[in-house]
Formats: C-alpha cells, sequence, structure tokens
C-alpha cells in the first residue's frame, strides 16, 4: 500500500485528479471505476476544470461505479446515478452509452448483479478504481462483515451507514436499506486502485485500514492485498497512524527514486 499524505483536503483532491490525467493521457480508453460522496466530488470538480480547459478529454473512456441503492430509479434525486449525471457525467465528454451504474430499479437485483459483472469483464476490467472509505471501514457497501472475494451482489447497510446518509434525505422520504454494490474481490481485480479519505472522522478507519489486521471487520483492509493500492489522505484523515513519518520517508523516497528515473 503506497500511503501519501497532503497538507489538507484540496490537495488531496489534486493527487487524485492527477492520477486520473496521467491514466487517460496514456491510455484514451481506460476503463474508469468511480464512487460517489463529498471527497470524489472535490476531485470531480478538479476533473472538470482539467477538461474545460482543454486539458482532458473522457471520449473514449468508460466507467463503472461502485454501487447504487436498490428501490431507486435513475431519475431520483438520491440516486449514485443522478449522482454522478450532476457532479460529473453531465460537464464532461463522455458518452453517456460508456457510463455504468448498477441498476437500483432493476426487476431481478440478482440478474443484474451478474450481467455488472459481466459488462466489467467485457470491457476489459477496470483501469483505475477510486474508492473512499466509510467511517465503519466499508469501500463501496462492503460493510463490516463482507466477505473479502465478494462480487457484485445485494448487501444490507448497516445501520451506521444508513445514519450517516440519512442527511442526504427529507423527514418522511424514503431511505433505502438495501444496494448493490461491486464486491471486495471485484475491487481488488482493477489494476490500480486509488482511495481517497479528508477529515478528522476518518482518521480511525484508515488506521484499521493500513496498520490493522487484514479482517472482514474493516472492510478496507483488503486493500492491503492489492499489487497497487494507493492511499492519500489529509493531515487529519492521517492523524492516528503510528508510523506516520515512515510513510512520509518512504513517500519522499519514491518521489526521488521517479526523478532519477526521469518518470515524473
Amino acid at each position: 500500500m503506497q500511503i501519501v499524505i497532503q497538507p489538507n483536503a484540496d490537495a488531496v483532491a489534486e493527487y487524485g485528479a492527477e492520477q486520473f490525467q496521467r491514466l487517460l493521457s496514456k491510455k484514451a480508453d481506460a476503463v474508469l471505476g468511480l464512487a460517489t460522496g463529498s471527497t470524489p466530488v472535490a476531485l470531480y470538480q478538479k476533473l472538470i476544470a482539467r477538461h474545460q480547459a482543454g486539458e482532458l478529454s473522457f471520449a473514449r473512456a468508460t466507467s463503472f461505479n461502485l454501487d447504487e441503492y436498490l428501490g431507486l430509479s435513475p431519475e431520483h434525486p438520491q440516486s449514485y446515478r443522478y449522482f454522478m449525471q450532476q457532479q460529473l457525467f453531465g460537464l464532461i465528454d463522455i458518452a453517456p452509452e460508456r457510463t455504468h451504474v448498477p441498476p437500483g430499479d432493476a426487476a431481478d437485483p440478482i440478474a443484474a448483479c451478474h450481467d455488472y459483472e459481466a459488462a466489467i469483464e467485457a470491457a476489459g476490467g477496470i483501469d483505475l478504481q477510486l474508492l473512499g472509505i466509510g467511517r465503519n471501514g466499508h469501500i463501496g457497501f462492503n460493510e463490516p462483515s463482507s466477505g473479502l472475494r465478494s462480487r457484485t451482489r445485494v448487501k444490507t447497510l448497516t445501520q451506521a451507514t444508513i445514519d450517516d446518509n440519512a442527511r442526504f434525505f427529507s423527514e418522511g422520504e424514503y431511505q433505502p436499506h438495501l444496494s448493490i454494490t461491486m464486491g471486495i474481490g471485484t475491487i481488488l481485480d482493477a489494476r490500480k486502485v486509488l482511495l481517497l479519505a479528508t477529515g478528522a472522522a476518518k482518521a480511525d478507519a484508515v488506521k484499521a485500514m493500513v496498520e490493522g489486521p487484514l479482517s472482514a471487520a474493516c472492510p478496507a483492509s483488503a486493500l492491503q492485498l492489492h499489487q497497487h493500492a494507493v492511499v492519500v489522505l489529509d493531515e487529519a484523515a492521517a492523524s492516528k497512524l503510528a508510523d506516520l513519518e515512515f510513510y512520509r520517508h518512504i513517500e519522499r523516497e519514491n518521489q526521488l527514486l521517479l526523478q532519477r528515473l526521469g518518470k515524473l
């Protein structure tokens, strides 16, 4: 796991945007794994700005989102399809038919999960998977106790996740307790994983992910198994890491090595 510590949330988003731009500059038809949430929004704003400046195109790219609420139509204001359309898809040049979000309104959710896995495989697999991390260590909607080899499936949300997301729903509005999510095994199949975390509220989950045991109790700890996982943190999210200075040292050495190799 590569641990990158940035001074603030804006720098985390900027670092993430640079990872996407480097990939698309080398592989215009890259397959992107995308996520929702406040941390990705800051990254998406950076990508939109680069696109509007003529520096970045998504015209040949394909995207697959991590998850969706089960029971919400794509037009529902709280659906993740709607979120992505408002926060990214509608503001860049990606073709609508190349954007994929699990169908929350599927008549047969189990079949839809199998179809989603098949679509990812048919696209050639995900080149870069963007992740956030929940306060309970979830990635996507893979809640604690999720199988570390799980595939796209219907998943029941924990009460903690329901409570965290309640602020997005009006009082009395239907809030789903089920989701369709890529599994941890699906996420680990991505060629590169980029996890962004900001704020002190994520510090305990970050510590469990990076320094805790590999455990279904912290689904994000499965990234310890990934051959190319990059974890980008602001100072607050990194604040509880025991080996903080060691991670800073490693990243400095990594940057020096890349400079010597002429890759920066």
